[in-house]
């Protein structure tokens, strides 16, 4: 299994950004997918999830900004960022959810986005 974040950077606040998960070594459309950020000296803050099924979730701090999005025919998860606040700065990481369970195994290694004027 392989996950491989893209598409962090540096932007002003209200900007956007559009992250990037390329899955591999696995059959992508069968799982559940997540966002997960770390901000700097904090712990891992739950962004988003996108279910197998389509169904999309998401963290009350980022709900009707974000939006998840997958192509299962490129087995690649997406995060299109929008009105981005300096709070948003983090290491964003793609993680694939467990089967029949809570939790997440396997992760990326993660894409710095950083909002600051």
């Amino acid at each position: 299994v392989q996950l491989v974040e893209s598409g962090g950077g540096m932007v002003q606040p209200g900007g956007s950004l559009r992250l990037s998960c390329a899955a591999s070594g696995f059959t992508f459309s069968n799982y559940d997918m997540s966002w997960v950020r770390q901000a700097p000296g904090k712990g891992p803050e739950w962004v988003s999830a996108h279910n197998a099924g389509g169904g999309t979730y998401y963290a009350d701090s980022v709900k009707g900004r974000f939006t998840s999005s997958r192509d299962n025919t490129k087995n690649t998860l997406y995060l299109q960022m929008d009105v981005l606040k300096p709070e948003d700065t983090a290491l964003y990481y793609c993680a694939r959810d467990l089967v029949a369970a809570d939790g997440l195994d396997y992760w990326g290694k993660g894409t710095l986005v950083t909002v600051s004027s």
